[in-house]
């Protein structure tokens, strides 16, 4: 299978973390420019993303108000690959071909505005045997 498959452009990687502060000194010593963390009141967290030549955008995620999204994954470690994040064209076409070629295909949150992509809307979907990616709802690259 090809990714094209499935319609979707590779975005980036989520990254949840308990506290900003070792994860931006690393960042910026491997060239990192890191935008400003910005409230989503929609996803419940806080979020900014980061970007450097030659090396894929990662976006950090850390908790919004108690009981958000991250806060339980988070009670036993610092930081953990959170998500992967595409850009789909089509969403819905994109969740049926993988239904379709047998992937077990779980939607965690339905689609809805994010501050962090000019209000596109995202949903979050768990691939078994992947894990979680986040799908940006839009027919154009973002950047």
């Amino acid at each position: 299978m090809k990714l094209e498959h499935y319609g979707l452009a590779f975005h980036h990687v989520g990254i949840a973390l308990r506290s900003e502060e070792q994860a931006r000194l690393f960042l910026s010593g491997l060239g990192y420019s890191i935008g400003p963390v910005i409230f989503d009141p929609e996803q419940n967290v806080r979020v900014g993303l980061c970007r450097a030549e030659r090396q894929p955008p990662i976006e950090i995620v850390l908790a919004g108000t108690e009981g958000g999204p991250i806060s339980n994954m988070l009670k036993r470690q610092d930081s953990v690959i959170y998500h992967f994040c595409y850009v789909a064209a089509s969403a819905e076409s994109s969740l049926a071909a993988m239904a379709a070629d047998g992937l077990s295909v779980v939607t965690v949150s339905e689609a809805k505005p994010a501050v962090l992509f000019s209000g596109l809307p995202v949903s979050f979907h768990y691939i078994g045997g992947f894990g979680l990616i986040e799908l940006i709802h839009s027919a154009n690259p973002v950047e």
